[in-house]
C-alpha cells in the first residue's frame, strides 16, 4: 500500500476572540501582531515549512482582513517600489506569495469540529493537518514537521501533546495513553478526555493544537452530536475515530504559547522580540534596566 503524505492543512479562524476585547471588535484576534507579524502568518509559515502546499482557512463574518493579510496589494507595492523601499516591497511580496490559499466561510459558530468538517470538500480522501493559530510554537524544526515524520511511520491521526502540571489540566483535551517503547515521544491513545478536574485527569499529556487527521474523520464529525457549549466538538469526534483506528499522541520538541490568552501573547512577543537580531540587544538591554 503505497504512503500516504500530508499536502494540506486548515486553519480554524472563525472565532470571535473575545478575550481580546475590545481590541478584537474590528480587528481578528488571528491579526493581532506578535512584534511585527500577525499570530495566523506564524502557523502559516510553519505549514509551508513543512511541506504543506494547500492551506485552507475557514473563517467567519468581519474576518476578510485575513484574506486581504495574504493577498497581492498593487497599491502597497507600488507605494513601496516607488519611494524606493525595497526590502519592504521584498517582505511584501513573500506574505502573498507563501502558498496557495483557499477560504471556507463557517456561517455558524458550531466549534472546532464543524470548522473541520468545512473543510471536507477542499481536503477529499486524504490525511490533513489541522493547526489552531492561537498556539504559536517556537521550535528548532517546526512542531508540524516533526508530527509528519511520525505520520510517515505510523500513517495515522496524531495529535501533538505537552505536559501540563497542576489545575491548568483542566483547561484541556487530556490524553489516557501508553507511550511506544521504541519512542516514548510517540504514544498510543486508548481515551480522550475534555477538560477533567485535576483528580480525574487520566495523564499529565494535553492536547495542544496541532493535529494530522485520516479522512474518516469527517465520517465520524458528521455524526457526531452537540457536546459541551452546544457545539461539535473535534475531541469528541477523534473518541469515536479510536472506533475504526489508531490514534498517536505525539510530545513535540519545543516551546508552546498559547497566544489566544493574554499572559500568553505578552511572553510570546517578548520572547520573539528577544530573538531577534534586529530587536533583541537594545530591548533585552532595556527589559534589565526596569525595576521588576
Amino acid at each position: 500500500m503505497k504512503k500516504q503524505r500530508i499536502r494540506k492543512a486548515v486553519f480554524p479562524a472563525a472565532g470571535l476572540g473575545t478575550r481580546f476585547l475590545p481590541a478584537t471588535k474590528a480587528i481578528p484576534k488571528e491579526m493581532l501582531p506578535v512584534v511585527d507579524k500577525p499570530i495566523i502568518q506564524y502557523a502559516v509559515e510553519e505549514a509551508v515549512a513543512a511541506g504543506c502546499e494547500q492551506i485552507i482557512i475557514i473563517t467567519g463574518r468581519g474576518k476578510t482582513v485575513i484574506e486581504d493579510h495574504f493577498d497581492i496589494s498593487f497599491e502597497l507595492e507600488h507605494q513601496l517600489a516607488s519611494r524606493g523601499k525595497n526590502d519592504l516591497l521584498v517582505l511584501a511580496r513573500e506574505i502573498s506569495s507563501l502558498v496557495q490559499i483557499a477560504y471556507v466561510r463557517q456561517k455558524e459558530a458550531l466549534g472546532l469540529g464543524h470548522a473541520v468538517l468545512m473543510a471536507r470538500d477542499l481536503i477529499g480522501d486524504e490525511p490533513f493537518a489541522v493547526i489552531l493559530p492561537d498556539d504559536v510554537i517556537d521550535a528548532q524544526q517546526p512542531c508540524l514537521r516533526q508530527m509528519i515524520e511520525v505520520f510517515d511511520e505510523v500513517q495515522a491521526s496524531i495529535l501533538a501533546t505537552q505536559v501540563v502540571e497542576g489545575p491548568a489540566i483542566s483547561s484541556y483535551g487530556v490524553l489516557d495513553c501508553t507511550p511506544l517503547e521504541k519512542n516514548p515521544r510517540i504514544m498510543e491513545v486508548k481515551n480522550l478526555v475534555e477538560k477533567p478536574k485535576q483528580d480525574k485527569a487520566p495523564s499529565k499529556n494535553a492536547i495542544i493544537g496541532r493535529y494530522i487527521l485520516t479522512p474518516r474523520i469527517f465520517d465520524v464529525l458528521e455524526k457526531t452530536q452537540l457536546g459541551a457549549g452546544n457545539e461539535i466538538q473535534l475531541t469528541d469526534g477523534i473518541r469515536s475515530l479510536l472506533q475504526y483506528e489508531k490514534v498517536y499522541g505525539y510530545s513535540f520538541a519545543g516551546k508552546r504559547y498559547d497566544a489566544g490568552d493574554k499572559l500568553g501573547f505578552l511572553q510570546a512577543t517578548v520572547q520573539f522580540a528577544l530573538e531577534r537580531d534586529d530587536l533583541g540587544p537594545e530591548f533585552r538591554a532595556w527589559l534589565k534596566k526596569l525595576s521588576l
